[in-house]
Order: C-alpha cells, then structure tokens, then sequence
C-alpha cells in the first residue's frame, strides 16, 4: 500500500500540492512538445511518474518498451541548472537547464 497518496476534499492544500506536480504552465509545454512527436510519428505513449524529489514525464517509442526519455522536474535541486532534466532510459542525464521551454525548444530530439 502506497502511503504517499492522499484524498484531498478541499482546495486549502492547493499550494502545497503544486509544489509536488508540474505546474500548469509546466505540463502545457510538455503535451504540446508531445503532440507534435506523435503526429510526426516519433513518439506513442507516455506516463508520469511522482515522487518526493522529483515528478517526470516519460517518453516511449512503444508501450511495451522502456522510456526513451523522461522529462524531469526536481522540487530541490542542488544546483539551479538541475531544475530540469532530459535523461535517458538508464536514468543518465543528456541535457539540464533551469528553464523547461527554453531546454526543450533547444533539444535536437533526432540526434539525443
């Protein structure tokens, strides 16, 4: 049994829930980087995974194989330029940034 998860009835909590999750920004960038790798066929499932330390979105050629990538955002990086991340499938990271529009736009996708 997961004991992170948790019923919220309310809204009072809301700060302290968007610090967990992209924000909506955030997460609007990423589906629209997302539909356009679908519809140029390079891309065909996601998911998401959340954490204490981090929240990622995962990028898959198939569902039954492992991510390509996973788009990472950590809630306390050591470093500010570790705010954002693009790793790999072995969790290695190919690029950062502390910025999530700017690392995605600048990211050749064909060539990482």
């Amino acid at each position: 049994m997961n004991n992170n998860l948790r019923l919220v009835v309310n809204n009072s909590q809301k700060q302290i829930e968007d610090k967990h999750f992209f924000e909506k920004n955030e997460l609007q960038i990423i589906l629209d980087l997302y539909a356009k790798m679908v519809s140029e066929g390079s891309w065909k499932d996601y998911g998401l995974s959340i954490s204490s330390k981090q929240v990622s979105f995962s990028v898959f050629k198939n569902a039954a194989e492992n991510a390509l990538y996973k788009i990472c955002k950590n809630f306390k990086p050591k470093n500010k330029n570790l705010k954002y991340l693009i790793t790999d499938t072995n969790g290695k990271i190919l690029k950062n940034s502390f910025e999530l529009r700017s690392l995605l736009k600048n990211t050749n996708w064909k060539k990482l």
